[in-house]
């Protein structure tokens, strides 16, 4: 279990190196679900990390996005681990 958080703490930092704010979690199955919120390019770049670069023992075999939306204002004010 703490490798999961180890990897989690990874997507957390870059996130925040980013500039984007919302959450991450693992979940019972061994996957990753989170939320990503900031402007377009931003998000972008964290959706190429997630998908191609990941945190340095994960293994990437495949990134789903699903409901993006436009939104006139952040929901969050900052990246974090959720448990």
């Amino acid at each position: 279990m703490t490798a999961l958080v180890l990897q989690i703490e990874y997507t957390e930092d870059e996130a925040r190196k980013i500039g984007v704010v919302g959450w991450v979690k693992n979940t019972s199955k061994g996957t990753v679900t989170g939320q990503v919120q900031g402007p377009e390019d931003k998000v972008n770049s964290m959706k190429s990390w997630l998908s191609e670069v990941g945190s340095p023992s994960s293994r990437i075999d495949r990134a789903n996005f699903s409901n993006e939306k436009t939104i006139s204002k952040l929901e969050y004010s900052n990246f974090s681990i959720r448990y």
